[in-house]
């Protein structure tokens, strides 16, 4: 029998010389065999281990088997265990009747019959086993189940995020639509046409976030890798989130490196993901906050990193911040529009590139910092 974890089963005997005898019969591969000469030191067994089988002589002083056995049956904890009573003296009807009577699945006589005794107690560390995987079978199915009503909780917030992302501009863009057919001033009409148009670029990137995350997903994404330098990057980068920097009135503070870092990369793509990292920490730093995004070389790989003095990220959080939709739940009353999809969509791109992406922080209105790690080009 091989197993991860061994199966331990309870050898009780008074006698010193049975209980060897009776561990060299049993004793084998993925068995662990627990010994006691009493039934106390049995009992204090018992609050440690979980047995499979217990297997007890009948005749002991101060306490006997059947008075053991009936100790095991009255405790939660050994009431399930399958006794076998081993008794050297005649088994009469009114013997076997106590012993049943207290619990006890067999008796086995003395001498003992080696291959009587391995086949009954073969029997019992199968159903032990099974019970074992059908144990974790339960718990796996339950963690499965718990991971299905939080991803359904999860996909709740965002379809609830996304009709409200999706109503304010569709509205604007209604209101406009409207207004244009009336007869009004050309000023009027440019400034209802200019944020029409802002409107429209908002859901452009709406449709697009959405767009990339199922692409990744379904694999169905290439990056155009070429050599770039990573200081372009983060100028790309810095003008695609600039507006929304400015607006949360942050200070921003960019450290370039100070020497030129070559990458093999999407320069789009990457950009696209520290472009993210600096919206998203404009989305949740308070006004007048600070925006800082640094870079430079550790080792062979670059390392991008964007910290604030926002909202910071909770313990609890930090170990899914990444997955798809967790961030809606938690953070939905402090966002700034947006649909919670743009740290797994970052995690995503910088996988493609062989990178990873993490986060550190000191918990609630602690701030955060985000690392992005690629690798630098190698020269050829």
């Amino acid at each position: 029998m091989t197993a991860d974890k061994p199966i331990n089963f309870l050898l009780v005997d008074d006698l010193e010389e049975n209980l060897l005898a009776l561990e060299a019969l049993l004793q084998r591969e993925g068995l662990t065999c627990l010994k006691a000469r009493s039934g106390e030191q049995a009992l204090e067994l018992l609050l440690v281990h979980d047995v499979a089988l217990a297997l007890l002589d009948v005749q002991m002083p101060d306490m006997n088997g059947f008075e053991l056995a009936e100790f095991m049956r009255g405790a939660a904890r050994t009431s399930h265990v399958p006794i076998i009573f081993v008794t050297a003296g005649v088994a009469d009807a009114t013997r076997r009747f106590r012993g049943y009577e207290a619990g006890a699945v067999d008796f086995i006589q003395k001498p003992i019959e080696a291959d009587i005794l391995r086949s009954k107690a073969a029997v019992f560390f199968d159903l032990y086993r099974q019970r074992q995987q059908i144990e974790a079978q339960r718990d796996e199915l339950e963690a499965a189940a718990q991971a299905l009503r939080r991803a359904d909780r999860h996909k709740d917030s965002f379809l609830a995020v996304l009709a409200h992302e999706l109503r304010n501009p569709v509205a604007a863009l209604s209101g406009g639509l409207h207004l244009l057919g009336k007869d009004i001033a050309p000023e009027r009409a440019n400034d209802i046409r200019t944020r029409m148009d802002r409107m429209l670029t908002h859901l452009s990137h709406l449709v697009d976030d959405l767009l990339d995350v199922s692409r990744v997903s379904q694999g169905k994404i290439s990056l155009r890798k070429q050599r770039i330098e990573l200081t372009e990057v983060l100028r790309s980068a810095i003008e695609a989130s600039q507006h929304n920097l400015d607006a949360g009135k942050h200070q921003f503070v960019a450290e370039m490196p100070a020497e030129p870092i070559w990458l093999d990369a999407d320069h789009t793509r990457l950009a696209q993901v520290v472009s993210n990292l600096l919206n998203n920490a404009a989305k949740y730093t308070p006004e007048g906050g600070t925006v800082t995004l640094s870079a430079g070389a550790n080792g062979t790989m670059a390392e991008i990193r964007v910290a604030d003095t926002g909202v910071g990220v909770p313990p609890d959080m930090q170990s899914r911040i990444f997955e798809i939709f967790a961030q809606v739940e938690d953070h939905l009353t402090k966002a700034q529009g947006g649909l919670g999809i743009g740290l797994a969509l970052a995690k995503q791109l910088v996988a493609l590139h062989g990178g990873t992406l993490s986060v550190e922080s000191a918990g609630q209105d602690q701030g955060s910092t985000f690392t992005v790690r690629v690798p630098i080009a190698v020269e050829g």
